[in-house]
């Protein structure tokens, strides 16, 4: 029998991550819009560049080849690298969309979302889906922005694999391990797209919005662990640190460093 969950202290917990949201998509939002602005800033340089290199005199003193050459030479490193960062954009916005579409599905089921369903656990599942709903608008704005199209799809790689687990979740334990698993794909990949995009707004984005589904991963760990142990009570905010056990201060960080491995490709969710 599955133990149960101390309401009040999972509620503190709900709160917290909320909290950590909000302040998130606050530097979201600022990266994302300094991010559009840049590369829009970019592409007026790059005409403009072009159209000074493209003059009588110009073409008359180095060839129509080499003007042409030079125009092209003067380009910023976004003109290269923006269907990259567009596209992974979109992919990002396709896992944010799997990952509601994986609450949504969980809350129609009746032990989650209906009148037999645990509060506490009903109101992850909501808060949770309405969080990355707000990620998956700001990647498909971004997106828009920059000419590309939003991303209204879900992830097609792991849909297959959370569609097949939907239909075995028997209660909390269930949903926080699957909630494990989108958080980690989503971190993952945030945390390798920073080495492919393109400019540094771009990258702390990405860092930073990684950084917090890290965080939701850690957090979800532990719970899993308490659970699973018998002592639902122990989770709180601030913990009761001395009835903790020992493992407690390491069951939520299991890597010395962020895997990529199930990272998604940036072209994974990419729309043409």
């Amino acid at each position: 029998m599955e133990p149960s969950i101390d309401e009040q202290r999972f509620g503190e917990l709900l709160e917290e991550s909320d909290d950590l949201q909000s302040d998130a998509m606050k530097t979201a939002h600022r990266d994302l819009d300094a991010y559009v602005e840049a590369a829009q800033e970019a592409k007026f340089e790059q005409a403009r560049e072009k159209t000074t290199w493209l003059t009588p005199s110009r073409l008359v003193a180095a060839g129509v080849a080499g003007a042409g050459l030079a125009a092209f030479g003067a380009s910023s490193a976004f003109a290269a690298d923006g269907p990259t960062d567009v596209m992974a954009l979109q992919t990002a916005a396709g896992i944010e969309n799997l990952a509601v579409f994986t609450y949504k599905t969980a809350l129609s089921l009746p032990f989650i979302g209906g009148s037999t369903a645990n509060g506490v656990v009903k109101a992850f599942a909501m808060k949770t889906m309405a969080q990355h709903s707000d990620h998956a608008a700001a990647f498909n704005a971004a997106a828009v922005k920059l000419g590309g199209k939003a991303q209204t799809a879900t992830d097609p790689k792991y849909t297959p694999i959370v569609s097949a687990a939907v239909p075995t979740i028997k209660g909390a334990l269930d949903v926080v391990g699957l909630a494990i698993t989108l958080e980690d794909v989503a971190a993952q990949t945030y945390v390798k797209d920073v080495g492919l995009v393109s400019t540094a707004d771009l990258r702390q984005l990405f860092a930073s919005v990684a950084g917090v589904e890290s965080q939701h991963k850690a957090i979800l760990l532990a719970v899993q662990a308490l659970l699973k142990g018998g002592a639902p009570q122990l989770i709180a905010l601030p913990p009761a640190a001395a009835k903790l056990p020992a493992a407690a201060g390491k069951v939520g960080f299991p890597d010395a460093f962020y895997p990529t491995s199930m990272a998604a490709p940036v072209t994974e969710g990419a729309v043409k």
